[in-house]
């Protein structure tokens, strides 16, 4: 899947700018799966938090226990996760 910039992940402002209209969001996510999206809106952010996980778990909605399985299968399948600084 195409990499999709932070600017772009729904709830998130860019750094120097307004948010993304949710109809262009949708438009840029269309032909990716749902697992897909999920997985480059969790590393995403968790890039956004310099790897912090637990801030990163607070912003995504789910526990720090469940972002913590999600980013073990993530790696076991070659995926990048941002380390904590």
């Amino acid at each position: 899947m195409t990499q999709l910039p932070t600017s772009h992940v729904p709830g998130l402002r860019p750094l120097d700018g307004p948010a993304i209209a949710p109809r262009r969001v949708v438009r840029l996510l269309i032909g990716a799966t749902v697992e897909e999206i999920e997985r480059e809106l969790v590393l995403q952010t968790l890039a956004r938090y310099e790897g912090n996980r637990t801030h990163a778990a607070r912003v995504l909605g789910v526990s720090v226990r469940t972002l913590r399985n999600k980013i073990r299968q993530y790696s076991a399948d070659g995926a990048e996760v941002p380390a904590h600084h």
